[in-house]
């Protein structure tokens, strides 16, 4: 007998698994990160969490903007929160102008001087709607997020594979981010502890030996295949070296 596919985790409910601990920090969203583990521990969504989910100001700009690049009603559509956080084929969609315009009236009255001209730069170099973007060109430049090597590489959603199981934490070989020769780029993999549970609730309960992860601020977001992780290192290099064009 064949088993059918299970059906996609719904859009909301991944959106959570990534700005869940970001949340927690106090760093965007509003102050209920308590419920919106519960949301996603518990495989919960109704009228009740969209409305929290929308108070992401950081991120709901590009969801909705990768959505009306690809007619889609719904920003928190599972292919458009994928595109965001992940990346898939929907950011190839968004054209330059869009982005341009969109980065333009968010942030063209913060910025000034050089620091306008790279931030709005970056959308004829090439950039897209991804976190990676928003984390490596965005968020520091107009003063939300301190410039310095530590908090890119947390901000930033990474991966590691798991090589132990431990009560609430993995321990995970990962690359984080590295300054080489005056440029930004991905470092040799390092053993680093991460944490996959609080108060005995996680979203990578299943977690097992060899299996690949997706983290964000230290926090263990999903279990993910080798071609999710390879759209995500694809991704994440591509605005690496955006970056690098103005470092």
């Amino acid at each position: 007998m064949i088993e059918a596919p299970h059906a996609p985790l719904e859009g909301t409910l991944r959106f959570i698994r990534y700005a869940f601990m970001p949340n927690r920090l106090q760093y965007c969203g509003g102050d209920e990160n308590r419920t919106l583990l519960q949301y996603a521990v518990e495989g919960e969504s109704d009228d009740g969490l969209t409305p929290m989910l929308r108070r992401f100001t950081g991120a709901m700009p590009y969801l909705e903007l990768i959505a009306r690049s690809n007619g889609l009603a719904d920003p928190f559509d599972p292919r458009v929160v994928e595109a965001y956080w992940i990346g898939n084929s929907l950011l190839d969609r968004v054209e330059v102008r869009q982005l341009y315009d969109d980065m333009l009236e968010r942030f063209g009255s913060r910025l000034t001087g050089r620091m306008r001209e790279i931030v709005l730069g970056k959308a004829p170099a090439g950039a897209r709607p991804h976190h990676s973007f928003h984390v490596l060109d965005v968020h520091s430049r107009v003063g939300e997020l301190a410039h310095s090597m530590e908090t890119l590489d947390g901000c930033r959603v990474s991966w590691g594979r798991v090589t132990q199981v431990e009560s609430s934490e993995l321990v995970v070989d990962r690359r984080p981010l590295a300054l080489e020769g005056g440029q930004l780029v991905l470092g040799e993999p390092r053993s680093e502890r991460v944490l996959r549970q609080l108060d005995g609730r996680g979203f990578a309960d299943g977690a097992a030996v060899g299996d690949l992860v997706t983290l964000h601020w230290g926090w263990v977001c999903e279990v993910l295949s080798e071609n999710d992780i390879a759209r995500l290192e694809r991704w994440t290099r591509h605005h690496l070296g955006i970056a690098n064009l103005t470092l």
